[in-house]
């Protein structure tokens, strides 16, 4: 529902972290199964025309079972609960030697599962929200490896931080906040939510900015961060951010409801929204 302001400053910076991290021959063929609007576009599109790959166009993620042109893919970027639904339909190409999962958290049995592919090689875990250009932090799973969501991309800041904007100290949760090249300028005619989300960053260069993320994180002894949730009541559904309250408040809107709830039901693809209702004294709500 609001637009992120991307530079092509960001893109580039986060470019370049890609192909460093990825060889050509990985970027080969990249599957592009994602809408423009969406922040993993960035990398489906510019990372493989940017090393001499090739573009691997479909529907969406799923289409794959059913794409002449899917033995070219060398790399799918997609969400967990699609390749969840991938897996499940014995739909990863042999030609598949990268797979880098986002938007959502990665269970270990999903990871486990990505593995047991016998021509998957690598299995990326990756997070940042758009405001930070797509991805923030990256962590190689290892096989039979807890998903963690890794360290910081190199041109990215990340601040584990209390309710005081303190850092709190390893092992401790507390709320991500991400600076860097990477962040976005602020929300597209948005100037009371950009300057919201986007603070003052106590700990870096003067004048510079911090996007607080709303997720609850932890450094870990070693460096990698582990994601442990959100602090607010936003979800996540096969990748998209849902603000449980803004559902809840347009069915508060009907004439004959009283009180409305919205919580989420399932698991990766199986994930759905739903929504209970009070209705109004003496008012009757319709179930059809």
């Amino acid at each position: 529902p609001k637009g992120v302001a991307i530079s092509h400053g960001n893109a580039v910076a986060f470019l370049h972290w890609a192909l460093a991290t990825f060889s050509a021959e990985e970027l080969k063929g990249t599957l592009a199964a994602t809408s423009l609007n969406f922040d993993l576009s960035v990398f489906e599109l510019f990372a493989p025309l940017s090393s001499g790959g090739a573009v691997v166009v479909a529907r969406n993620a799923l289409h794959l079972a059913e794409l002449p042109t899917a033995s070219h893919v060398t790399l799918v970027n997609t969400v967990p609960s699609a390749m969840a639904q991938l897996l499940r339909l014995g739909a990863v190409p042999p030609s598949v030697r990268v797979i880098n999962l986002a938007g959502e958290a990665l269970p270990e049995t999903l990871a486990k599962q990505v593995y047991a592919v016998p021509t998957v090689q690598k299995l990326f875990n990756l997070y940042g929200p758009s405001e930070d250009t797509t991805y923030s932090t990256a962590s190689l799973v290892g096989r039979d490896e807890v998903p963690l969501i890794g360290r910081p991309l190199p041109a990215t800041r990340a601040y584990v931080l209390d309710a005081s904007l303190q850092p709190v100290p390893v092992g401790v949760a507390g709320e991500l906040y991400l600076a860097g090249e990477g962040q976005a300028r602020g929300y597209l005619l948005r100037p009371e939510l950009t300057a919201e989300r986007f603070v003052p960053e106590p700990y870096g260069p003067p004048g510079g900015r911090m996007y607080r993320t709303g997720d609850r994180v932890r450094y870990r002894v070693d460096g990698r961060l582990e994601y442990l949730g959100r602090i607010d009541f936003q979800v996540k559904v096969r990748g998209f951010r849902i603000e449980l309250g803004e559902i809840e408040a347009a069915l508060g809107l009907h004439p004959d409801v009283a009180e409305a709830t919205v919580v989420v039901r399932g698991q990766g693809v199986d994930k759905q929204l739903v929504g209970y209702v009070v209705a109004k004294p003496e008012r009757t709500l319709d179930a059809a």
